[in-house]
Parts: structure tokens; sequence; C-alpha cells
């Protein structure tokens, strides 16, 4: 029989949904069961793509034997990490705290009031690699339960005292915080040049993650500050990950991450968060350079989401599984991807064969399992006619299109969806592919109907067009907020950015505190055993960045100092976080860049339709300025009101374009910073000087 899971909508849940482990969701009904019974409580922490989580629970959440040990001793709880990343982000600190180090699966041993006391992440069946079975796990806090209750007591009152004394405030003594300065930034800069990786790109070393964020921090200082060397890491990093084979060189998209510090084999599962992320990086990377590579990927990347992860609501799905059928009826990681020569021979013949072999680095050995090699591009380019590699690459795809798919978790996830509408609009914009822009609208329109209610507060996931029951955490908001000013600067449609006030009016009034920090939950949002509160990053942008950035931008947008002073206040953490730990803070990295630039403030003003308009908007959504918002509209008629929104004929009119008229009857520019203007321009190459835009001379 199918057990409480088979009643939830999360694909992860769904998953475990059959196994013979009595499970509960996450729910105040566990913990009463558990009180009831005066046993324990297993959480085990998950999500749909995590290829170890397959492992565990194959190996012991489908064993009967382990499941009428659990059934008899413990009330288990499942949690998709990606529905309730409250629950995670609490839990996972405190095995980060007790373990020094995390992961998923994510195992933790809780008491009825949900008091951590003993944790781990991946037990195996039997006892190896110098971690303990999982039987002899569950046996070992039983006796502890039973036993020595006095001492597990102690252990989890220690332990929510230390998580209590985690939390981030700026307190009332002392100066107020503040964004970084210069010299702060330096100090990041100079960290990251420690860690880079100046053989490989990235920073550190395997396993080794896509640095989104902080790419994105030195493509902003570089075009602040003029540093040859951020820039310089940026193009070797991107240039080693597009040849890796972290990057889909058949379909585009990137894996999680490579288990090598050379970008070779990757972890297979493919996420939303991390392809809207790359796929923007590389968009940027272009606008600031023209590389034509950068153009490709980023273009790639963008039709990878539209094909694979779009669903038919025009939401974008989670994440592709890692895990796939191998064709003989075994689930093997990466089986989808990887190529064997003997499989190159009999889809292209022995010509192209060889050809194919020589270009993706396929050998006999093999680059991964079982004679297979990850496909990857050569260090150099080479002679190769490039229709004949065209021709190759197609013919492998379609062949590889027959194979077995990998599972696809189709949960949408708000602050993911956020990043991805971001992404696509601005590389729609960038490249004349209108058709990426729709699927952006089409996105930001489903988290609008179903995400978003009228009192202004986000459902975290939805499936099947049908929201979820979990509540929108920060960094929804952030994210969410992020690609609705991302699409108004490309459609000029205001109703975007007035729903990204509303989302940050709700930021302000329930996530912030009286001091400036933020946490990750609501005030109202159901209580843990703390609250939240994490501003580094980790796959994706923390949502006190997240929203930090939000806010300037929006502030930009509509002249609001309560929205400037929040961001600043909130940048204050980067302050003291830059200097130490710049790789995990690379996003408030980089809103505090727009900060220190302005950022500045484009209005571009004429005709809808008219080619000198569409010229001079291109020109400005080109801007490499940090940070700089751009909008576009027609004129406002005479009388309008100024920019604190006080009368006239059009109030209504975003701030950024009131009192701004046409020049001498032509579609005009203004570029504002600081309380400055600029003189307005019907100029694009002098209005690209002004505010940076490489690419503009480019070209789609």
């Amino acid at each position: 029989m199918a057990n409480r899971l088979a009643a939830e909508t999360s694909p992860y849940l769904l998953q475990h949904a059959d196994n013979p482990v009595d499970w509960w969701p996450w729910s105040p009904d566990a913990f009463e069961e558990a009180r009831r019974r005066d046993v324990p409580v297993l959480l085990s922490v998950g999500y749909s793509s995590c290829h170890w989580c397959h492992v565990m629970a194959h190996e012991s959440f489908e064993d009967r034997a382990t499941a009428d040990y659990l059934n008899a001793h413990y009330v288990s709880v499942k949690v998709d990490r990606e529905e309730r990343p409250d629950v995670d982000a609490v839990y996972m600190e405190a095995v980060q705290a007790a373990t020094g180090r995390g992961g998923w699966p994510m195992t933790v041993f809780l008491t009825p009031d949900g008091e951590p006391f003993y944790f781990g992440t991946y037990f195996p069946p039997e006892p190896r690699h110098g971690l303990p079975s999982f039987r002899q796990v569950l046996e070992g806090v039983r006796a502890a339960w039973t036993d020595r209750r006095e001492e597990v007591a102690e252990v989890a009152g220690r332990i929510v005292e230390d998580l209590a004394g985690r939390s981030i405030g700026y307190g009332d003594g002392g100066d107020a915080p503040r964004p970084p300065r210069p010299e702060e930034l330096g100090a990041a800069l100079l960290g990251l040049t420690r860690e880079f990786d100046a053989r490989h790109g990235g920073f550190g070393g395997a396993p080794k993650f896509p640095p989104s964020m902080v790419l994105e921090f030195l493509l902003r200082h570089h075009a602040r500050a003029g540093s040859e060397g951020a820039l310089q890491m940026v193009e070797a990093t991107c240039e080693a990950m597009a040849r890796g084979g972290i990057y889909d060189q058949l379909g585009g998209g990137f894996a999680r991450y490579s288990v090598d510090g050379a970008w070779i084999v990757p972890h297979f599962e493919k996420m939303l968060y991390d392809n809207a992320l790359l796929c923007r990086v590389y968009a940027h990377l272009w606008r600031a350079t023209g590389s034509e590579r950068a153009r490709r990927v980023a273009l790639g990347t963008a039709d990878f989401m539209v094909r694979e992860l779009r669903t038919p609501q025009g939401a974008f799905a989670s994440a592709l599984d890692a895990d796939s059928d191998d064709g003989t009826g075994r689930h093997r990681e990466g089986a989808y991807y990887v190529w064997t020569p003997a499989e190159l021979r009999g889809v292209l013949g022995e010509e192209d064969a060889e050809l194919a072999a020589a270009h993706f680095g396929v050998t006999e050995e093999g680059t991964f399992e079982e004679g297979a090699s990850v496909l990857r591009l050569p260090d150099a380019d080479g002679p190769a006619d490039a229709g004949r590699i065209e021709s190759v690459r197609s013919r492998l795809l379609a062949a590889r299109s027959g194979r077995p798919r990998p599972e696809r978790d189709d949960k949408a996830v708000a602050a993911w969806n956020g990043l991805a509408i971001a992404a696509l609009a601005e590389t729609g914009a960038y490249f004349d592919r209108p058709d990426l822009v729709e699927a952006a609208t089409a996105a930001a329109d489903l988290l609008v109907a179903v995400h978003l209610d009228e009192g202004g507060r986000l459902a975290r996931t939805s499936r099947d067009g049908a929201a979820g029951s979990g509540a929108g955490v920060l960094e929804d908001y952030g994210d969410v907020a992020e690609g609705f000013l991302a699409l108004y600067s490309v459609t000029g449609e205001s109703c975007w950015l007035e729903l990204a006030g509303t989302l940050l009016d709700t930021v302000l009034r329930r996530f912030t505190a009286d001091d400036g920090t933020l946490y990750d939950t609501a005030d109202d949002a159901e209580r843990l055993i703390r609250r939240p509160q994490d501003p580094t990053d980790n796959a994706a942008p923390s949502g006190w960045t997240a929203a930090a950035a939000a806010l300037l931008s929006y502030a930009a947008h509509t002249g609001s100092s309560r929205h400037r002073e929040a961001a600043e206040r909130a940048l204050g953490v980067v302050t003291a976080l830059a200097p130490r730990v710049p790789r995990f803070i690379g996003w408030g990295l980089a809103a505090a860049e727009a900060a220190l630039d302005g950022p500045r403030e484009i209005a571009v003003v004429g005709p809808a339709g008219d080619p000198a308009t569409a010229v001079l908007h291109r020109t400005a959504l080109l801007a490499t300025a940090p940070g700089a918002v751009v909008a576009v509209g027609e004129p406002a008629a005479d009388g309008a009101g100024g920019a604190d929104g006080g009368g006239g004929a059009d109030a209504d009119t975003p701030a950024l374009l009131r009192d701004r008229p046409l020049l001498d009857g032509r579609p005009a520019a203004y570029v504002c910073r600081h309380f400055a203007c600029d003189a307005p321009t019907a100029d694009p190459e002098r209005l690209a000087r002004t505010v940076g835009a490489v690419g503009a001379s480019a070209g789609a």
C-alpha cells in the first residue's frame, strides 16, 4: 500500500510513496504522533534529481526489514528541500555545525519537539568507507533514546541554543551599516585572485561548481574599475566550462557541477537555477566583449531551458535527473549523455566517428565509467570543417533523443523561475530572439496567476498549474522581483515594475528586521527551532542579497528613498563578508558594484515601433555599467507628474519616463546617476559610450 506521501504533489515525495516506510510529510501531525508514541523522528531531506538520495532510497527505504524497524521505532518524515528550503536550511546548519560538512540526502534525528540530536547524510546498508551502516545508526539512536534520554535532551538543548546564537543582527550601537566601499571590493577581488585556478578556470579544487554569482561581480568590477584581471578570470572560467563536459556539447545547458577540477566529468543532473544563472553570465560576457562563443553558449542554454524544462503551463521545471535507463534496464548516472567509440561508429560510420572522437574527446579507455566518455571540446580549436562538425553534432543529438530520457522534476519553484525570466528576457533582447522574451513573459504570467495572491504573498512552488502549500521564502521574493524588473526593462510594460514593487513591499514588511537585517522566512511563517537567516550564496543567490539587489534596482527605477535605504542597510553584511569569503557572497558583491556606480538610470523615450526608439532601447539594454536600469516608453503628456509622483495627466507614468520629452521631435535617451543627469541624446553611439555598451557594435 502507498504511504501518506501518495497525497503530496512534490515529485520527490511521490518517488517515495510506494516505499514500505510509513513516511509522513512535514506536518504538526507527524510530531504529535512521535510525542504520542514517545519515539524520535527520523527526518530525511533530499530532492528528486539527487543521485545519492536515490541510492539510499533503493538500499534502505525500499528494504522491507529496514522499513519495519523504522516503522516500529520512529516516526519517519520525508522533506523535499526544494519545497521547504526553510526546513532544509535550519537542519543543514545543525548538520554542518556538528559534523563540519553537509549534503543530501540529509539524515537528522529529532525529538518530538523538532530539536536535532544526531546527524548525517548518506548512510550505506553495510559499514563501509568509515561509515556505519544505516541499521547500526538506527539501533544506536534508539538505544540512546531509550536508555540515555537525559543525555539526548541535553545534546538537543545545546544544539538549539547554539543555533539561536547564530542570528545576524547589526545592533543599535556604532555606525549604521553601509554598503562596501571600493577598498572592500578590492579586497574581495584580491581574495578571489588567490583562489583562482589559473590552469582550469573557476575557484578552488574538485568538486568544482559554476561560480555564477562571482562571475557577475567580476564582470561588473571590470566595467566600473577597469580591472583586466577580473575580466580575464571570467573569460578563462567561461571558456573552460564551455569546452568541458559540464556543458552539454550536443543539446546545450549545464550540469550541476564537475566531479574533477578540470570540468571534464560532471554530476549529470541539470538544474533550472544553474542554467538560468549561467545563461545570463554568458550573455553578459558577450555584452562586455562580443565573444562569439559566449553568444553561442548563452543561446544554447536558453534554448535548452525552453526545450527541455518548459512546462505545458508556461513555467519552467526544476531539474532533470542525473540517472536514466542505460538501455539494459539499469539506472545509471550519465547514461543519457555519454558515448563510446563503438556507439559513435554505429551512428556516424567509421570516417565521421573518427572525426567526432577527436573533436569531442571520446577515447577507447573512456573518461567516465565502463569505457564511456563525456563529450567535451579540445583545448584549442582545430582545423575541422565547421559544417561537417555541425552535421555530426546534429546526428548524435538525434540519436541520443532515442535513448531513455532522464526523469524531470516538473514542479515550478518561484525563485528559479524568476532567475529564468531575467535570463531569457535579456538574452532574447540582446540577440533579437523575441521567442525567448515571449517564454519569459509566459513564465511571469504563470507566477502572477498561480503563485501570487492578492495580498502580495508568493507560494513557493506549483505543479500542473496548481500552487503548492509551502509559503514563499525570501529568495522567491528577491528573484521573482529581479525577473519582473528585467522583463520591464526589456518590454516596457509597466505592470512588471508595479508587481516587483508589490513583492518588495512584502519583503520590507514581512522579512526585514528593524535594524535592516533580513530573514529567510516571513515573520508569520511556521515557527521552526530557529528562524533561518543566511546572507551567503549557495547554488543560487541568497535570499538576502537577491532582495538587496532587487530593492536597489527598484529604487533606481522609482526614486524611492525607502527602498534605496533598505538596500544599503542589507548590503552592510557584504561589507563584513567581502574581504573574508568573497566566493560565497558574489551576488552581494555584484549588487555593491551597482550601488557604487549609481546604478545608472537610463530612460528611452520615443514612439513605439519607431526604429530609432528600438535602436536606443537596445543600446541601453547592452549597457555594461553595473546594475544599470532601463525604462522605455512613449513620452509623457504635458503636465505629467514629477519624480515625487504628484499630479499631472500622466501621474501613472513610471518615474524614469516623467519629464522626458523628445529631443527636437526625435526619440531620445536620458542617463542619470547620483542625482545628476547627462544631456539627453538621440545618438546611439554617444549613448553607448556613456553607458559602456560594448556589444552594441557587435550586433545580434
